[in-house]
């Protein structure tokens, strides 16, 4: 069993992502979500990144950590770690807490990437899903961070959805495909399991 913090994207802590964290449960997974947003939610993608901008990628970090240090504290400093998870946004929220914590046990990540720093150094298996195409994560943009992340030391696996939208997990918006999203969740509980090995 793991224990899993899972960020959600611009929309805010949607319905989905709590199915999702329900999803997880069932498998045996302990999953916390954190809400950045204080209680907002967005049916405009749009609107959501505006009041990203708004609230700064540094505030949404600092949030991140705040939510997570409790976590990390109540397992001391020889506990199991956690399992770092989240939604577009909320996936660069994550692989950013994930590669500056030494003990986190894996990263996964659904429809959103983050900038590695040139001097990163982790052991962290990673687990990406993402539309193909992804007008938020162009083509370009994953190659270079997929050489990034296994630069870095990371163990990286990736799945494409191809004609999937951006946000397919969610079937609350146009986005959604059910398809892809059944693939997705089958190959991140699988990811999950072999965590615990």
């Amino acid at each position: 069993m793991a224990q899993i913090v899972l960020f959600h994207s611009a929309y805010g802590l949607r319905p989905a992502v709590h199915a999702a964290a329900d999803r997880l449960r069932a498998a045996g997974h302990q999953v916390h979500t954190p809400d950045l947003y204080d209680g907002r939610t967005f049916d405009d993608v749009e609107e959501g990144m505006a009041y990203k901008e708004e609230l700064t990628n540094d505030e949404l970090l600092r949030r991140g950590v705040t939510a997570v240090a409790p976590l990390l504290a109540a397992d001391g400093p020889d506990g199991p770690g956690l399992v770092y998870a989240g939604f577009s946004l909320g996936g660069a929220v994550a692989q950013n807490l994930a590669l500056a914590d030494d003990r986190a046990l894996g990263l996964l990540l659904l429809h959103g990437t983050s900038d590695i720093r040139d001097d990163a150094s982790t052991a962290v298996p990673v687990q990406l899903h993402v539309a193909e195409p992804d007008p938020f994560e162009s083509e370009d943009w994953l190659n270079a961070w997929y050489l990034r992340m296994t630069k870095a030391g990371a163990d990286v696996e990736v799945h494409r959805y191809h004609g999937a939208g951006h946000l397919y997990t969610d079937p609350d918006l146009p986005d959604h495909d059910a398809e892809a999203a059944g693939r997705t969740w089958a190959a991140a509980l699988a990811f999950l399991a072999d965590l615990d090995g």
